[in-house]
């Protein structure tokens, strides 16, 4: 399930966040941005909680489209300990999400394999 995030919620629920974070930022006008969600979705099943996933409406919020330069919606990136980790954009289709998806499981992959070295314990 998509949290909603605004950019009043942006620092606690992502910057702040303790798990890796996989935000999305979306329009309602945007067809493609309806077929990322269930893909999302899948990922988020897979990881079983170790990764929260929020959705973030980029015409309500502007100051953080700005901020994170988006030039295309939909645009997905994976957030770990505040710093962005992997971005994905410019989608065209369901070849692109499927691609996106091996690229993100790849990221957590490697976020998840940091987090339990000994050296970050």
């Amino acid at each position: 399930m998509l949290k909603t995030v605004n950019q009043f919620t942006f620092n606690q629920e992502v910057l702040a966040s303790s798990n890796p974070v996989l935000v999305s930022f979306w329009a309602p006008w945007c067809g493609v941005c309806r077929l990322v969600s269930p893909m999302l979705s899948e990922l988020q099943t897979k990881w079983d909680g170790r990764i929260k996933l929020v959705s973030i409406n980029a015409d309500e919020n502007l100051k953080l489209a700005n901020a994170y330069k988006l030039t295309t919606l939909p645009t997905v990136m994976l957030f770990d300990q505040g710093n962005i980790h992997c971005r994905l954009e410019q989608f065209q289709n369901r070849d692109d999400l499927k691609t996106a998806s091996a690229d993100l499981q790849a990221a957590l992959e490697e976020i998840m394999l940091h987090q339990n070295s000994p050296a970050s314990v």
